[in-house]
């Protein structure tokens, strides 16, 4: 028996939500290289180039999607032109987030503006795509597989102005169970990974602070930060039959950083 069979993804149809971002673009590129056909979503046209080519290199097929996943018509529009397109929708990726560090407050004085734009961007952005997808996934009898990218600041507090980011990253945990728990009679299973920093282009600048770095590998017992590379093994579990049996968890890859908390 070939073990590694159940990580393929042949015939199989992902989307991938936020698939022009660091780890979105790696994410197309494996999904791909294992045989799946992945419809890309992202806001710019010219940022989903990058996606789309890693899948075409890979031997596999491409949609790009432009749309704003907080925005409910263009999810279900994403939706449906991936029907339309492959006519059949098995996996979806959610891997919009971030703004962690744009918006630092005291919690006290947390600004609503600011407030509601990481509520969108994470949790809207995750919503969305995944009722959307879920309904698909309904009407067609199909057994599918939901992902969703949350980050260990779900589980650990910081003493750095992270409340929005936080209370958000939480918020998508306990989505994710509850996801989980609804959609299971249809075959659908619904986890999460929450990585710890990871090198995208989004933190560059951050990881650029000399003092920053240093302090934040200091406190990872693996002494460095995820790169890419890091999330995707557990990401393809998640999305192929090895993880049938699997649903309502969150996986941590930190390096140990919660370990030791």
């Amino acid at each position: 028996m070939d073990e590694l069979a159940r990580y393929r993804l042949d015939d199989r149809v992902a989307i991938v939500s936020g698939g022009s971002g660091g780890i979105g673009v790696r994410t197309c590129a494996a999904l791909a290289g294992v045989g799946a056909k992945v419809a890309v979503i992202g806001r710019s046209a010219e940022r989903l180039t990058a996606a789309t080519d890693a899948v075409t290199a890979a031997g596999s097929e491409a949609l790009p999607i432009v749309g704003d996943m907080t925005v409910k018509a263009d999810a279900d529009r994403a939706v449906f032109e991936t029907l339309e397109r492959f006519g059949r929708i098995d996996i979806l990726i959610n891997a919009i987030g971030g703004g962690a560090g744009a918006v630092l407050h005291n919690a006290e004085d947390y600004p609503e503006k600011d407030w509601d734009w990481i509520f969108d961007l994470n949790l809207r952005s995750t919503l969305l795509p995944s009722q959307a997808v879920a309904r698909a996934m309904i009407a067609a009898g199909t057994a599918g597989r939901i992902l969703n990218l949350s980050s260990v600041r779900g589980q650990l507090g910081l003493n750095a102005g992270y409340s929005a980011y936080v209370a958000v990253k939480g918020a998508i945990n306990a989505l994710t169970r509850q996801h989980a728990t609804e959609w299971a009679k249809h075959g659908i299973t619904v986890n999460a990974i929450s990585p710890t920093f990871v090198r995208t282009p989004q933190v560059e600048s951050m990881l650029a602070d000399k003092e920053f770095y240093e302090k934040l590998i200091a406190r990872i017992p693996l002494g460095r930060i995820a790169e890419p590379d890091d999330l995707i093994g557990a990401m393809l579990f998640f999305c192929s039959d090895a993880s049938s049996f699997v649903t309502g968890q969150n996986l941590t890859l930190d390096g140990g950083l919660t370990a030791t908390q």
